[in-house]
């Protein structure tokens, strides 16, 4: 196997319960008699999601807010979560960000698991929520015709990454270390959006991904979309790819105005020769972040 998309494909074979949603979207949608569930799992490694000597309460912190991002795209409202925690030498903070993020969310922990161990840790988080809508959006309702919308830029956790790794004082670093999940702008847009998911890989690859699960073609348009305070003008391609900034990506019929503050990036069109298109050609390159 080349890699995650490979390993994933694989996984497929197992996933056929029709909660997970062929594994095409960032959570699986149990219904349990009248109520829909939404749960989803991330987990984030030592030196790939956060660097080696960062605040372990700013670790706890986007450790929640990941997986409530996700919960987000499903306009769910969180029920709760469950830890699976690796120890360390900083407990203590990671309890003291734990509580600072549980609190900010109103989400109570409800278990988990702790381990030992040595080398690089891995935590890993499972976020349950409670469907608002039905049904629930999902990647593949994108139609010809929808506009393309962004909740927010891009570009600032890169920017915030890049300034906590060489030590820059004058960058805000709060994008990268504790990302904000669009709770409230996906519950208000789940009843009338046409796909959702939230930008965690890169924008470009994850447009390419809910183009692709909905059998349309994304058009997006550089000038229109929004990029962090920080980015400057010659970062804005790596701003597309880099990924970690948590807002929502939907679509919406055209004569639609979103409810929540949105910019317009682009077009559905019906499917093509490619998925994506930016300014009317495919972008070249890598178009974001895969493992392995």
């Amino acid at each position: 196997m080349a890699g995650e998309a490979d390993f994933i494909a694989a996984l497929r074979g197992l996933a056929t319960h029709p909660a997970a949603r062929g594994l095409a979207d960032d959570c699986a949608v149990l219904r349990l008699g009248g109520e829909t569930l939404v749960l989803t799992h991330d987990a984030m490694v030592e030196g790939v999601h956060w660097l080696p000597g960062q605040d372990a309460a700013d670790v706890a912190w986007k450790l929640v807010a990941t997986n409530l991002s996700d919960l987000a795209a499903k306009g769910a409202e969180p029920i709760g979560v469950l830890l699976g925690y690796a120890l360390g030498a900083d407990d203590a903070r990671f309890l003291e960000g734990l509580r600072e993020v549980l609190a900010a969310h109103d989400v109570p922990l409800l278990g988990g698991d702790t381990t030992g161990g040595s080398g690089r840790r891995t935590l890993g988080l499972t976020a349950l929520g409670r469907a608002t809508c039905d049904p629930v959006p999902s990647r593949s309702g994108a139609k010809a015709g929808h506009g393309v919308w962004l909740t927010g830029p891009v570009g600032a956790a890169m920017m915030g990454f890049e300034a906590l790794r060489d030590g820059i004082g004058d960058v805000d670093t709060g994008a990268f270390r504790r990302p904000a999940p669009r709770l409230a702008e996906g519950r208000a847009l789940a009843p009338l959006v046409g796909a959702m998911m939230d930008v965690s890989d890169g924008l470009l690859i994850d447009a390419a991904r809910m183009a692709e699960a909905s059998g349309v073609t994304l058009a997006l348009e550089r000038p229109a979309i929004p990029l962090g305070p920080a980015v400057p003008s010659a970062r804005a391609d790596d701003a597309l790819r880099w990924g970690d900034d948590y807002e929502l990506l939907f679509t919406l019929p055209a004569d639609l105005p979103p409810p929540v503050s949105a910019r317009r990036i682009g077009a559905v069109l019906a499917r093509g020769a490619d998925a994506l298109l930016l300014d009317g050609a495919p972008p070249p390159g890598k178009l974001g972040y895969l493992h392995g």
